[in-house]
């Protein structure tokens, strides 16, 4: 739908069209400055007249005697004021009935795009092995704002979440997790808190020289695709990405798993 400043200067600059007896004219809306001169004015008498030679007052009065053979409901009444400019003050029902429409129908106002295009938006973009941190979650929040800024306007949106889930860290995660998981095979409770399952992985990498070279084989043998590894790896990103669900969820953000691009 057409703004509301457009659909004025349409339905204003008909009228002006019909008093002048021309094909078309600029109402020239604008917003009103003061609420004493109405919600809107229409600036474009003044120069319409001045090219006709023609009072600005007195072609003022026949656009208004135009408009209420068919004055939109959405109009309350007009007023001419100065030295030819029309004040346009707006029913406060219908402005209700539209706030409650647009309550409804968000996009309802929005003025769709004249020449929709293909978009892609890359954001949000977590590391799977760790906790968003704050940058993570602001690109979240900016990121999805712009995806429905831009669809709501008619354009086609590619959401592109390109998370980290591949490199040599995984190796030494991998190795934790069998460990952490133990014989209960409990990954969710293993990975319940992904900032600190990582901390304690680091810190038995750095410190444990047997742990370190387990590691170092866990990254050798997933890199060339050991299907046990695979499967340990698939786990662990699993569960890292209901991490990132709960978090997406919560902002309501509209990122889903067919958004992901990842590294692997």
């Amino acid at each position: 739908m057409a703004s509301l400043k457009h659909y004025l200067n349409s339905v204003i600059g008909q009228a002006m069209a019909e008093a002048t007896q021309s094909e078309s004219c600029n109402a020239n809306v604008i917003t009103s400055s003061k609420p004493g001169f109405g919600d809107y004015q229409a600036n474009g008498i003044m120069s319409e007249a001045k090219r006709r030679g023609k009072k600005p007052r007195d072609l003022a009065e026949q656009v208004i005697i135009s408009l209420k053979q068919s004055l939109p409901s959405l109009i309350d009444r007009l007023e001419i004021a100065g030295p030819g400019f029309i004040n346009i003050f707006l029913s406060d029902s219908e402005i209700k009935k539209w706030a409650t429409r647009a309550i409804q129908e968000p996009t309802l106002l929005i003025p769709p795009a004249e020449d929709p295009i293909k978009v892609a938006v890359d954001y949000s973009s977590p590391n799977l092995a760790k906790e968003m941190h704050v940058g993570h979650l602001r690109g979240t929040i900016i990121g999805d704002a712009i995806v429905r800024v831009l669809e709501s306007r008619g354009h086609t949106v590619i959401r592109q979440n390109h998370v980290g889930d591949w490199g040599t860290q995984f190796g030494m995660l991998i190795t934790y997790m069998e460990e952490a998981v133990g014989a209960d095979n409990d990954l969710p409770n293993a990975l319940r808190d992904l900032e600190s399952f990582y901390r304690d992985a680091k810190q038995r990498f750095d410190n444990d020289p047997a742990f370190a070279e387990k590691a170092r084989l866990s990254v050798v043998k997933l890199q060339s695709g050991d299907k046990d590894y695979l499967s340990s790896w698939e786990m662990f990103i699993d569960e890292s990405l209901r991490h990132c669900e709960a978090v997406y969820e919560a902002l309501d953000v509209t990122l889903t798993r067919n958004d992901l691009d990842a590294e692997s």
